[in-house]
């Protein structure tokens, strides 16, 4: 059974390369129609998407709130295009046609350099907002980073899906740029301590999404107002980051008008230790709502993030 899914893992990964291999302008393309069929015709979750945008945005009427709507299921169906694009960004050459691509491009590779030079490993925390499939190339993203600051490593923290074979067809996507490199940092939330303890000694970047719901009822907090309401959420990333010393910076995340994205460093702490993880995250989710109103579609609304 296990060999058959394996195969069956390669299968479809190999498909999806193929496919992948399109231009990245023939998959936006087909994103105007999959952003019609999850809206207009299978429903994708309409009722979880109006009634979040209607409880964080209350000062905005019907008629703006399902033009959001709208722009938000474009965006969606934009990042599953995308992520099947990045599919076909395998080995030397992928590499190169994310860096031609322009897909994604760090604005302020300064203030990374300064951060990370300061302190001995650094936590980067980012959101559901621009196309987090898309963080598997990001030695491709930054630019005029010195190169000694990522020569030991970069790990990016995923949960694992419940399906375990999407679970390896997803890593396997994911990771497609750096696989051929031996990639090792693509790494289970619940084993991101012992790999950090692992490497505590080493040069090290860590990337954690960490506006879910809390999946575990220990390292969590509520933020008193989160887009005018309550929001529980983890604080696994900035308490790894207090208890190491590691310095902490947002992620700001921005679709621009060509289409492609912006990475913006904003600095939360250069040395986190002895830090409260709750302020860090007070600060993370200020600057999250901070670009929620300027970018409002650019979320994922269909996440039940509050219960």
């Amino acid at each position: 059974m296990e060999a058959k899914s394996s195969w069956g893992v390669r299968l479809v990964t190999g498909l999806l390369y193929l496919n992948g291999r399109l231009p990245l302008k023939c998959h936006r393309r087909r994103a105007r129609f999959v952003a019609w069929l999850m809206r207009s015709v299978l429903h994708y979750r309409t009722d979880v998407v109006m009634a979040n945008l209607a409880r964080s945005f209350p000062e905005k009427k019907y008629d703006e709130l399902r033009d959001i709507r709208d722009r938000f299921y474009l965006h969606f169906a934009e990042t599953l295009t995308e992520m099947c694009w990045f599919a076909g960004c395998k080995g030397p050459k992928g590499r190169k046609r994310l860096i031609d691509s322009q897909v994604v491009r760090l604005t302020n590779p300064e203030e990374f350099n300064r951060l990370a030079a300061g302190a001995k490993q650094l936590v980067v925390l980012h959101s559901h907002m621009g196309n987090w499939e898309l963080m598997g190339g990001i030695r491709q993203y930054f630019g005029d980073v010195k190169p000694d600051i990522l020569a030991d490593g970069i790990a990016v923290t995923y949960l694992p899906l419940h399906n375990s074979f999407w679970d390896k067809v997803i890593a396997n996507i994911r990771t497609m740029p750096v696989k051929d490199e031996g990639f090792d940092g693509y790494v289970s939330a619940d084993h991101i301590l012992r790999y950090a303890i692992l490497h505590r000694h080493d040069k090290f970047v860590y990337i954690f999404n960490t506006d879910q719901y809390p999946y575990r009822g220990d390292g969590a907090m509520t933020v008193e107002s989160f887009l005018n309401q309550p929001t529980r959420t983890m604080t696994g990333a900035a308490a790894l980051a207090c208890r190491l010393d590691m310095a902490v910076c947002y992620l700001r995340f921005l679709r621009k008008e060509d289409g492609n994205y912006s990475w913006t460093i904003v600095p939360l702490a250069d040395h986190a230790g002895g830090m409260d993880p709750e302020e860090i995250m007070r600060q993370y989710y200020r600057l999250l709502e901070e670009d929620l109103k300027q970018q409002p579609w650019n979320y994922l609304w269909t996440h039940k993030r509050w219960k």
